[in-house]
């Protein structure tokens, strides 16, 4: 049984830092360019920094954490951050290769979105790399539109990302 989760005792937020491993460890997998970015971006030490306050950063009312247990285990995550007033930027939604095509992204981004709403935001954005179809393909079918970045891109990475953005003002049910 699939349950998505706000992650509030300890063991589960060490989890959620575990799938972001997980997730990095992934990325590195895509393609020479993609472990480049990620090397350059996330080197094993500030990426660890990073994930110590993962708590802080995606917690209420700026941000927020999901957790996705398949029979009581940790399968997946995700989360989002203020980046501007009334919008969000949702970060590392990361499946587990066991569960991969059985929902459970899509269970995450729907649980991510609602709390967003919930939230009072007015836009979600967010990012992936374009080797990531199954990703890309997902958020389009949830009501997410391409759009150019939203945020200063280092010349390493562009041409590299896909940009996504939902306007929760137009669109209230995801």
């Amino acid at each position: 049984m699939l349950r998505i989760t706000e992650p509030t005792t300890p063991d589960q937020v060490e989890a959620v830092r575990r799938l972001c491993w997980d997730y990095r460890d992934f990325l590195l997998t895509l393609d020479a360019h993609s472990r480049k970015i990620v090397r350059t971006f996330y080197p094993r030490e500030k990426y660890a920094r990073m994930l110590s306050s993962i708590q802080t950063e995606h917690s209420p009312p700026n941000g927020g954490m999901r957790l996705a247990l398949k029979d009581d285990q940790p399968v997946g995550c995700g989360m989002f951050h203020t980046i501007a007033p009334h919008v969000a930027e949702i970060k590392r939604v990361f499946v587990a290769d066991s569960v991969r095509g059985a929902g459970v992204g899509f269970a995450i981004m729907q649980s991510l979105i609602e709390q967003c709403r919930e939230r009072g935001f007015d836009y979600i954005r967010m990012d992936t790399g374009k080797p990531m179809q199954t990703a890309a393909r997902l958020y389009l079918s949830m009501g997410f539109s391409l759009r150019d970045a939203y945020s200063e891109i280092p010349e390493i990475a562009r041409g590299h990302l896909l940009f996504f953005e939902m306007d929760l003002r137009a669109n209230n049910s995801a």
